[in-house]
């Protein structure tokens, strides 16, 4: 078995919603009191977690290091578990990127247009899929149970995988901070 954990909650996961990506940005005192919580639910699982695995951004690596210390377990980190690279668009707002490029934000959120969509200077959502699928499929050659600190949109592409509707289902994840959620088989083929 492997879970995903999104971590905890930055000032940018706060309205108004900002572009991430791959920016590192940290961890806030809710975001810290989040993943204290998070590192409880999981320390009650049966059987125990094996292997903490973590994105290299600071919020899902702070998320992770408090989870593991709870469960004496360090994280290995991976740069597949990433968030997606959004680009010319990180740092700005939702709203700013929709008044600015109307076309181009109406693509995004449409469900027809995820799999060829890219985002400007950045990577598709199918290229982060196949990134964060692979570091699944490691995942899944050793111990388990096993638990992904990562992000939203990376564990929306997984979540994806293992429906009918493949990445124009990804706007109809909601993955809050601190979920954690169980991969499917077809994620791990």
């Amino acid at each position: 078995m492997i879970l995903l954990a999104r971590h905890g909650e930055t000032d940018d996961n706060v309205p108004p919603l900002r572009f991430q990506g791959q920016r590192d940005t940290p961890l806030n005192e809710r975001g810290r009191a989040q993943a204290r919580e998070l590192a409880e639910r999981v320390a009650a699982l049966d059987p125990p977690i094996a292997a903490l695995w973590s994105s290299d951004l600071s919020r899902a690596r702070e998320t992770a290091e408090i989870v593991g210390a709870r469960l004496g377990l360090a994280p290995r980190e991976d740069a597949r578990l990433r968030e997606g690279w959004r680009g010319d668009w990180e740092g700005f707002l939702f709203e700013q990127i929709e008044r600015r490029e109307p076309e181009r934000y109406a693509a995004w959120r449409h469900p027809n247009a995820e799999e060829g969509f890219r985002f400007p200077g950045g990577e598709s959502l199918a290229e982060q899929q196949a990134r964060v699928l692979a570091c699944l499929s490691d995942m899944a050659a050793g111990p388990l149970p096993a638990l992904a600190v990562c992000h939203g949109g990376s564990i929306r592409t997984v979540l994806c995988a293992d429906d009918p509707r493949g990445l124009a289902a990804f706007h109809t994840f909601e993955v809050p901070n601190v979920a954690l959620v169980p991969v499917g088989q077809a994620a791990l083929r």
